[in-house]
């Protein structure tokens, strides 16, 4: 596990970058949009 420091702060950064053609995002998008849909409205009725 490789972490990262400052003097008072510790942080392990995960994030993936992609990067896609405006067509491509395009069909990733419609691919996954049900599923986006879905997670933010359940995020969205816990948070109340």
């Amino acid at each position: 596990m490789d972490k990262n420091s400052l003097s008072h702060t510790r942080w392990e950064c995960k994030y993936h970058i992609v990067f896609a053609l405006e067509c491509q995002r395009k069909m990733i998008y419609e691919k996954i949009r049900t599923d986006i849909d879905r997670v933010l409205s359940e995020r969205c009725k816990k948070k109340g």
